[in-house]
């Protein structure tokens, strides 16, 4: 089976990104580098943290905004649960949600799952592509949504239709020039039909 990871993060200041990462609590699931590669408007990913509580989502949400993140949708309920999204200094967006309506126990900051989520044209196309360079299916439908088995990534991956992401995130779809975000694997280098690049990497 094809690996994934690590997820590397393009950014102006990698040292204030790293300072940043540490305060929200995402330093072991990401890398950082520099970048100063054109980029505008939506960038077509976001990183999904679910937790277990609604406690946990405002003690993420407050540690980001502590740390210099801005709002792009405060935490509310919801039919499906509770949470929240912001933008991280670095331009990154991040949701972070729970199926669970009330807590069980004290607020903490433990993620149950972390997730890059791609917003891609075309989310069938998209999952043949992967599935050609190795990537099993865990769950899928249709052309909404594709996750992939990824056992020895502590990051999942995810496929979504890039206007439905971006609404998502409460941003336009609109966006041009670098995704500044780098997937390893070891089916890489490659990139993908969205302009996502992948590089040669072992988990």
């Amino acid at each position: 089976m094809t690996s994934f990871g690590p997820v590397t993060l393009e950014v102006p200041d990698p040292a204030a990104a790293d300072a940043f990462y540490e305060a929200f609590g995402l330093t072991p699931y990401l890398n950082v580098s520099a970048s100063d590669a054109p980029t505008t408007g939506f960038r077509g990913f976001a990183l999904s943290l679910v937790v277990s509580q609604p406690g946990n989502v405002d003690a993420f949400i407050g540690a980001a905004l502590d740390a210099g993140a801005t709002t792009l949708k405060p935490a509310t309920k919801g039919f499906w649960g509770y949470g929240g999204v912001v933008r991280t200094p670095d331009g990154t967006i991040c949701k972070i949600a729970t199926s669970n309506k009330k807590d069980t126990g004290p607020a903490a900051r433990h993620i149950d799952q972390i997730a890059l989520l791609l917003g891609v044209a075309d989310v069938k196309a998209s999952r043949r592509f992967y599935v050609d360079r190795g990537l099993a299916v865990a769950k899928s439908f249709g052309g909404k949504y594709v996750e992939f088995d990824t056992p020895s990534s502590a990051v999942t991956l995810a496929l979504y239709p890039r206007r439905a992401l971006a609404k998502d995130a409460g941003v336009s779809q609109e966006g041009t020039g670098s995704h500044r975000i780098v997937i390893g694997s070891d089916a890489g280098p490659f990139t993908d039909p969205d302009g996502f690049v992948w590089e040669a990497a072992s988990v």
